[in-house]
């Protein structure tokens, strides 16, 4: 049985170039490799399976071919500061994917991957997302439970990671621990969704920072408990057309009501649905153990 760990650092979510232009992916975290080797994948979107791309060596850059790939000969290694890196001289609309590096920890069956890069070709220029953070439920409405909502948009490329900490009396940052808090993301098309789910109760108001990464840079949003946070003045666009101008920005064509009652209505439908999820399972404990009381007697 092949191990599959998430272990190999590969910083970027996403890089985006223009047809003609070249472009390397980076692979951290090797010295763990037992053997000085790097393997790398390409995983299109249109394909489920993984496809083996080539192998450079940590030590000298030597790539090893011959895994019929059909663009085996538009990769190369190329020598960075920190090591040896895949590179793409000059990227085809065809080189769209993502990209993983992986290696041998301690045998060939246990194999550690990275996160993946996924590669994007288009001549739309890069935009950082619009972030906006708001309260999405009240505590009276949830009893001990309150529900922060930061929805990241209008983005080019789309994919974005999101993370969510607090801010202490000293000012200082504060990861949030799985006990306290939930966090439950929505992707989707035009936009990414994070909610934050607070379970403990704390008579004491908190701030609380949603940091949006993307390839553009890092956005960040605060928002403090019990304090009404308007929600986003426009939709983030259905689609990203590739035949928008590069100074085009998206636009919006829905009312302000829409999307708020979109929000507000994913969030109660998680609740509701994890509630019944719970019943459900207090109900099916209850019947097998009604069964086994009467098995007995």
């Amino acid at each position: 049985m092949v191990t599959v760990a998430e272990e190999l650092i590969q910083s970027d979510l996403t890089l985006t170039r223009r047809a003609g232009e070249s472009v390397s992916f980076s692979c951290g975290g090797t010295d763990q490799c037992n053997t000085a080797v790097v393997d790398w994948y390409q995983k299109k979107d249109t394909r489920e399976l993984f496809r083996m791309l080539l192998s450079i060596s940590t030590k000298n850059g030597a790539i090893t071919k011959g895994y019929n790939h059909p663009e085996e000969e538009d990769f190369s290694a190329v020598k960075k500061q920190d090591g040896w890196e895949l590179e793409i001289k000059k990227v085809k609309d065809v080189h769209s994917a993502t990209y993983y590096c992986c290696c041998s920890k301690s045998s060939h069956r246990d194999r550690i991957f990275g996160s993946g890069v996924k590669l994007y070709v288009t001549d739309m220029p890069v935009l950082k997302p619009s972030v906006t953070v708001y309260q999405a439920a009240s505590s009276d409405h949830l009893e001990e439970k309150r529900s922060l909502l930061c929805v990241a948009s209008q983005m080019v490329p789309p994919v974005v990671q999101i993370t969510w900490k607090r801010q202490e009396q000293d000012g200082s940052s504060l990861a949030l621990t799985p006990g306290g808090t939930e966090q439950l993301d929505v992707i989707e098309s035009d936009y990414t969704a994070s909610i934050l789910l607070i379970h403990q109760r704390d008579e004491n108001s908190h701030t609380y920072d949603c940091s949006v990464t993307h390839e553009g840079g890092t956005v960040e949003q605060q928002i403090e408990e019990g304090v009404s946070q308007s929600p986003p003045k426009e939709l983030p666009p259905d689609t990203l057309s590739t035949n928008q101008t590069l100074t085009e920005r998206p636009s919006s064509e829905h009312p302000v009501s829409q999307k708020q009652v979109k929000l507000l209505c994913l969030v109660y439908t998680v609740l509701i649905t994890k509630s019944l999820v719970y019943c459900c399972g207090v109900s099916l404990l209850r019947l097998v153990r009604r069964s086994c009381k009467h098995a007995a007697d």
